[in-house]
């Protein structure tokens, strides 16, 4: 083989692999229990966790429980506004696991559906329906902790949590005006 046709092959079957492996995402999830969850989700939310359903919260200004409970000492948290926190915490983890648990049920009957070869269009319609109304509730639990936190915080506090979590100051306060 000349070099050059040598090269060429070999630029060739470089520039294929990711090609094909992005053509492949789901490689190997396929022998998942529950096809549209991996083993991590199904553990959050049999712990009541997040997963990122409050980052609309979160990311504006609204903390956390669990966060704040984190940083209690840093935050500078009363006795009272941490027992307060931790109400809400445990509120929310307490409806948020059921919510989780049923989410999971749901997902693993729709997924047989499918395996089973008795999806339909109406059943489509009623399995999707019904996940996405739980995850809506689960998000509104996640959601609604963060505004209840917040609630409990003084202004120097919620800055603080921003700057402890990463998040800086806002765009707005990036701004500087040259003259």
């Amino acid at each position: 083989m000349k070099p050059r046709t040598f090269l060429l092959a070999l630029a060739i079957a470089v520039l294929a692999v990711p090609v094909l492996a992005a053509d492949m995402p789901y490689a190997g999830q396929q022998a998942r229990a529950i096809k549209s969850l991996s083993d991590d989700d199904i553990a959050a939310l049999r712990k009541g966790e997040g997963m990122g359903m409050a980052k609309a919260a979160e990311l504006n200004g609204y903390p956390g429980p669990k966060h704040v409970l984190q940083l209690a000492v840093k935050l500078g948290l009363t006795e009272i506004q941490q027992r307060d926190v931790q109400a809400i915490f445990d509120r929310m983890s307490a409806a948020a696991k059921p919510l989780g648990r049923e989410l999971i049920a749901q997902e693993q009957a729709f997924d047989l559906l499918f395996a089973n070869g008795e999806i339909t269009a109406d059943r489509l319609a009623a399995a999707t329906t019904a996940i996405a109304g739980l995850q809506g509730r689960l998000r509104a639990v996640h959601l609604s902790a963060h505004l209840e936190t917040r609630a409990l915080l003084n202004a120097d506090q919620i800055a603080r949590y921003q700057l402890l979590r990463g998040y800086g100051a806002s765009p707005a306060e990036h701004h500087h005006h040259h003259g």
